[in-house]
């Protein structure tokens, strides 16, 4: 059937929805968009693909009965059904009629575009509030999604790294020694990872997934972000391991160049689930999503024409670029940030994390949020005093070495956040990187207390429970000899980021990096 066929049902839908006022439409390779009043009508062209087949109304009407199906699962409000198209004795198209079938619609909730993802992006309108609420919806959707034991794994990433290769050269975008080369660093990388990949699937994280996850599927929708356009029309793309479904909309932030977002949702989600082990293929996955983007965009780009089909070359070749960069070994780095409470600790790991280390940056481990987890409460929920005991916080500085340890073993660099203020705590956390082999970093941050005071003071919605009665007692007790870097607290976080980034070796922005104190030779 050609795409020609389905003309009167375009006409039908125009003036469907031509009564709430103008009607806007879209076309992508398999699908039309009518998008009226606050309804939208998504019809599948009558098209065939190796990977789909929308050539009859059968087959289209079971797709959007799927898709309807599977978007439920993260957008229930959207979505509000499928409906069958059908024509009368006298040749006239109706809303599931007696008549015979003739086509079908997914029929959805209509909300602003300005509202997506991508464009909140672009826009500078994509808060971290928006990317933490995010993260705990794909983490409680990850969590109930189908299991499946047959797809996935090791085998399933060598495929699509071999259609990569020949993608990439199909659409121009590389030489054929070009798309070999990179080829071969995939399948290194892939060597590296495949025990993982393999022991994740017999353990249940092979799932079916969105399998399209990108920035551009996901809304903000009655306050909430909301996954949508997920994957219906193949299981063999969407039924994949939970982090590749996650890598997607990672890599899609870093090339957005949002790495602070990009690191903030690794660490949402991570704090939402027990994927720690699998953090070290987060570099990998991301790099096989950008090249897939890579030659998808390039493709694109030989259908469009002028200035937009330069642009999508353009865009290409920068996802080409990521995707080699993301496959680049980082060294491995435990960077610890102590202080007094009040002293910026968390605000200097959180500006410092992206940039450490292979993407989406640095894991943080912080005791405040150790502290909520292991009590079973929301990292807002204050806690009673009972819950910062000597032995409860013995079992929370423990809980965030087993954690580190865990982050390092992966192959990933972490960031310790938390008081440190015993020597006992500094060397028992200095002791993971060594044992784990990794390079080791420690911060103390130090100020004034009565301006340490203020800050607590201040604080709204934050994960610690300090009051200045915590922080009076831990000056009184101090710090010991303090061997760390010593850094003012009162400088900016854009200095202090520069300041602490030169000391574990990486670079951003700014001429500070040199601007640093040396080790604390005071006791404190």
């Amino acid at each position: 059937m050609s795409p020609v066929d389905q003309v009167d049902v375009v006409e039908f839908l125009t003036l469907a929805l031509s009564r709430t006022g103008t009607v806007n439409t879209a076309t992508t390779h398999i699908s039309r968009l009518f998008l009226g009043g606050s309804r939208v009508f998504k019809l599948k062209r009558a098209v065939r693909f190796p990977y789909l087949d929308f050539s009859t109304p059968e087959r289209r009407l079971a797709a959007c009965e799927a898709e309807v199906a599977l978007n439920r699962r993260t957008a229930p409000a959207l979505y509000l059904g499928a409906r069958r198209i059908t024509r009368d004795v006298r040749g006239d198209l109706a809303f599931d009629g007696p008549g015979d079938l003739v086509d079908a619609v997914v029929v959805m909730r209509r909300f602003p575009e300005a509202d997506l993802f991508d464009a909140m992006a672009r826009d500078g309108r994509l808060k971290p509030s928006h990317i933490a609420d995010l993260a705990q919806v794909i983490a409680t959707f990850h969590a109930g999604a189908e299991i499946h034991r047959n797809g996935g794994g090791a085998a399933a990433i060598g495929t699509l790294i071999d259609m990569n290769g020949a993608a990439l050269q199909a659409a121009g975008l590389v030489s054929a020694e070009a798309a070999e080369a990179l080829t071969t660093r995939f399948r290194v990388a892939l060597a590296r990872h495949a025990v993982l990949l393999d022991s994740r699937r017999a353990a249940g994280k092979v799932r079916r997934c969105h399998g399209d996850l990108t920035l551009r599927n996901i809304c903000l929708f009655e306050g909430r972000p909301t996954p949508f356009d997920c994957i219906e029309f193949s299981e063999t793309i969407a039924t994949t391991d939970i982090l590749y479904d996650l890598a997607f909309v990672l890599m899609d932030l870093w090339h957005r160049e949002r790495c602070d977002l990009a690191n903030l949702l690794l660490n949402r989600y991570l704090d939402a689930t027990e994927e720690t082990d699998g953090i070290g293929l987060l570099p990998f996955l991301m790099a096989l999503r950008a090249v897939i983007r890579a030659h998808v965009t390039a493709a694109q780009a030989t259908d469009a024409t002028g200035d937009v089909a330069a642009a999508k070359t353009t865009e290409a070749r920068a996802y080409l670029a990521l995707g080699d960069s993301l496959l680049a070994d980082k060294p491995v780095v435990l960077l610890a940030i102590g202080g007094f409470s009040g002293s910026g600790k968390s605000s200097v790991a959180a500006a410092v994390a992206p940039w450490i280390g292979s993407a989406p940056g640095a894991r943080i481990l912080s005791s405040d949020r150790i502290r909520k987890r292991l009590h079973g409460v929301d990292a807002l929920t204050r806690l009673p005093a009972s819950a910062y005991a000597p032995a409860v916080s013995h079992r929370v500085y423990a809980a965030l070495r087993i954690e580190a340890a865990r982050v390092l073993a992966a192959g990933h660099c972490a960031v310790a956040d938390a008081v440190f203020d015993r020597p006992s705590e500094r060397k028992e956390i200095e002791a993971v990187a060594r044992d784990e082999g990794a390079d080791f970093r420690g911060v103390w941050l130090e100020a004034p207390a009565a301006m340490l005071a203020r800050r607590i003071e201040g604080r709204v919605d934050d994960p610690s429970d300090a009051t200045p009665a915590v922080l009076a007692a831990q000056v009184a007790r101090g710090g010991g000899a303090i061997a760390w870097h010593c850094l003012p607290a009162d400088r900016s976080l854009d200095v202090l980021r520069a300041n602490v980034l030169s000391l574990t070796g990486q670079a951003f922005g700014g001429s500070d990096h040199d601007d640093l104190e040396g080790p604390c030779a005071a006791t404190v």
